[in-house]
């Protein structure tokens, strides 16, 4: 059994402590940023090419901003009890090296080969950040937030290079982070909530399963977003700072795991107060088994 952990940890110092008390194996993280220098020698984040883009992608903002961003999805090895092997990222290529992924969007997907010392077999693991843009000036739009559909794409679009065969038993992908919308909602008269529909309908084009998580692998909220429907069965993972992790009632973290090995895969959110963790999103506990669960 192979654990991995999703969490979007709000460039904080306090999740990366929390993570090497859990004894998982890896890191899925999104928003981070260095870790503390009390865990360094407990995790392993990579060569800067896993995780800059500032590394492939530097020239075009050469002396217009001193950061582009600072931020970033990463794969973080935790445990001997994996080797991990990560993806350098570079610009949107048509022919990838093996040690390649191409990257289209800045800050948006990490992804590393994950080699299980027991013997399982290694899965791909992708941790996605869909980052909020904002519209074109040209737009006059008040919209203050932006869109998170558009880098959503842009990740779906560079997971597609796994796939190599109509086959999907042939992938073994594991992919989750934070996107930024939800699942399956009501009209919202602020959004086009079919623009959130293509995401998940993009994903299962791809052979790649939903797997929440849904209630009961994590509670529900007590008091549900306009948007939502009486039956839903999202889980809130993110809170407002106007809300608690007790008042929580947004799932903005989700999991997608390739068709035949996702039966493989169980994942649920630690969302309880007792369980939520030092971030405004809870951590996804993901279980990565040998054989179908």
């Amino acid at each position: 059994m192979t654990t991995v952990v999703c969490w979007n940890v709000a460039k904080l110092h306090a999740p990366w402590r929390e993570l090497v008390r859990m004894d998982a194996d890896v890191a899925l993280l999104q928003e981070a940023g260095t870790p503390p220098r009390d865990v360094l020698d407990q995790v392993e984040t990579g060569p800067r090419q896993h995780w800059d883009s500032h590394v492939w992608n530097s020239e075009w903002y050469k002396d217009r901003w001193n950061r582009l961003y600072d931020r970033w999805p990463k794969v973080v090895k935790l445990s001997d009890r994996v080797d991990v092997e990560w993806f350098e990222q570079v610009s949107t290529i048509r022919e990838l090296q093996d040690h390649q992924i191409a990257v289209s969007g800045i800050g948006t997907i990490a992804a590393a080969r994950i080699i299980p010392r027991n013997g399982d077999p290694a899965f791909i693991a992708v941790s996605m950040y869909a980052r909020w843009m904002l519209p074109h000036p040209s737009t006059g739009t008040k919209w203050r937030v932006g869109h998170a559909d558009a880098s959503a794409h842009r990740i779906i679009s560079d997971l597609s290079a796994f796939i190599g065969s109509i086959d999907p038993a042939t992938h073994r992908i594991l992919a989750a982070g934070d996107l930024n919308m939800s699942y399956k909602v009501k009209d919202d008269p602020l959004w086009k909530v079919e623009r959130d529909h293509t995401v998940f309908e993009r994903m299962q084009a791809l052979d790649l399963e939903f797997m929440g998580p849904q209630y009961p692998a994590g509670r529900k909220a007590h008091t549900l977003p306009p948007w939502e429907p009486s039956d839903t069965n999202n889980v809130p993972t993110f809170y407002t700072s106007s809300q608690t992790p007790a008042t929580a009632n947004r799932q903005m973290d989700f999991a997608f795991a390739s068709r035949g090995f996702h039966q493989s895969v169980g994942v649920r959110a630690l969302n309880g107060g007792d369980d939520w963790g030092p971030s405004d999103h809870c951590r996804l506990l993901i279980e990565v088994s040998g054989a179908p669960a």
